[in-house]
């Protein structure tokens, strides 16, 4: 038995197998548990192995990597097309092994344990920040209904919540008050949470060569240095700086047919949370371009501000044009060596 392409629909206990051969053939289609997945796939003779990207996915590609196969990781959205009839594992774990035997299927770059350290380190910072939102948020309401209004900024909530709860003289009753005051309590402590894992991801970025490589680029800092060292690693899965940008969401939407090209906003596919930090990053070089030229980026802006763009495009464009080039030759430059 001779498998070329052996795709594993992944989930939490029970896995589906479905291998072919060289000729598209089936020749191995197994259902099997968690616990005796590992021996079944060193039974296998070395081969490709196709997986869905989704949680436990790059767990299991280092696992299977050690066992000797190659391991391929594809967007589950590149998939779906290739199922067929009714969705079950067996259909699922099909698809993905015709999926994987495409021409031109992207595929998702792996992440090693360092790299998920440092995801897991962003993404429980931007669960406390969208938690710290809510409470501010919660806090701005019930003060609107007894007559505050308090614009929206967490540095005006710092500032004006206090002054709201320490004048007693004011409308709110002892019962509100109280419910507001623990409500600004949670907000102190999470943005003391914030504040350490921002320490962390200040002591990564510090430690990292790649991602000290990175912030040498215009508008990138340790967030998002550490963010895009996470996100793809070495760049070694985008062909080329376009890709990364494509990947990112920051490209143009397209709608167009026959002669006519319509293109619209970015497409905001990928990575939301590295597209905002790229964006922000972008933003604060938008501020400063009326200020002497410091560096060869600044000349995008001086082209295009006549042409009286908005700020938006600006940013998207800018973020484009350090996305691509920028960041793969510092990433690649570090693999080369």
């Amino acid at each position: 038995m001779t498998v070329e392409t052996l795709g594993i629909d992944i989930a939490k206990n029970v896995f589906q197998l479905h291998g072919v051969n060289h000729h598209g053939s089936v020749v191995l289609k197994r259902r099997v548990m968690r616990d005796q997945l590992l021996d079944i796939i060193a039974q296998v003779e070395r081969c490709t192995i196709v997986v869905e990207a989704c949680t436990g996915a790059f767990c299991w590609a280092r696992k299977f990597e050690a066992l000797g196969h190659r391991v391929k990781i594809i967007s589950p959205q590149y998939v779906k097309p290739f199922v067929r009839r009714q969705k079950n594992d067996g259909n699922d774990a099909e698809a993905i092994c015709t999926a994987a035997r495409q021409p031109h299927i992207p595929l998702v770059p792996k992440k090693t344990v360092e790299q998920q350290d440092i995801q897991a380190l962003h993404r429980a910072r931007q669960r406390m920040v969208n938690h710290r939102t809510a409470v501010v948020s919660q806090i701005r309401g019930l003060l609107l209904d007894r007559g505050f209004a308090m614009a929206k900024s967490i540095t005006r909530a710092r500032r004006l919540i206090p002054e709201f709860l320490s004048d007693l003289k004011n409308d709110l009753t002892p019962m509100a008050r109280e419910a507001i005051a623990e409500l600004y309590d949670l907000m102190r402590d999470l943005d003391r949470r914030i504040g350490l894992f921002d320490q962390k991801i200040d002591r990564v970025f510090h430690s990292s060569e790649p991602c000290q490589r990175i912030a040498k680029i215009k508008g990138v800092g340790p967030k998002t240095a550490t963010a895009i060292v996470a996100a793809i690693g070495d760049g070694a899965e985008f062909k080329n700086g376009r890709h990364l940008a494509a990947w990112v969401g920051l490209v143009p939407r397209q709608f167009s047919s026959g002669d006519r090209t319509t293109l619209m906003g970015i497409s905001k596919r990928g990575n939301q949370h590295l597209r905002s930090l790229l964006v922000h990053g972008a933003r604060g070089d938008v501020l400063l371009a009326a200020q002497p030229l410091q560096h060869n980026a600044d000349l995008l802006f001086r082209r295009v501000l006549p042409a009286g763009l908005t700020s938006d495009v600006l940013q998207h464009s800018f973020c484009r044009h350090f996305a691509r080039p920028g960041f793969l030759f510092h990433l690649r430059s570090l693999r080369l060596r």
